[in-house]
């Protein structure tokens, strides 16, 4: 095993961690928008019973409110995890740049270190 491809190893297992980060986030907002559509579905179901949609009006259901208060949540907690989508998108892109540069960087010695070699294997 070369020097170089236990450095390779590392950039490949940074590479896929930065990958899980990035789909556990995007599972995460997808789960976020889920709740917040089934909570918006809740909310007009509740509104529908009671009849009444005006949110200002005295007699509005408080579950109603609170689902609408959670449903604005989830969905601030879905916008929040998108900066962290994209900050983590450009810790993959930079990841999947040392890894690209590494490999490149041991083909390069590769193709150097076969003459050598040929030679060594000429003069035995």
């Amino acid at each position: 095993m070369k020097p170089r491809s236990g450095i390779i190893q590392l950039k490949t297992f940074h590479v896929q961690e930065k990958r899980r980060r990035v789909a556990q986030i995007e599972a995460m907002i997808a789960d976020f928008q889920r709740m917040a559509g089934d909570l918006d579905k809740e909310i007009v179901h509740e509104e529908q019973r009671s009849g009444i949609s005006d949110v200002s009006h005295f007699a509005y259901p408080t579950y109603a409110k609170a689902a609408a208060q959670r449903r604005d949540n989830l969905l601030q907690s879905a916008e929040d995890l998108k900066g962290q989508h994209n900050d983590a998108l450009a810790d993959l892109d930079d990841a999947l740049g040392e890894l690209r540069r590494a490999e490149a960087l041991d083909d390069r010695e590769s193709v150097r270190e076969q003459p050598a070699l040929r030679a060594v294997g000429a003069t035995m």
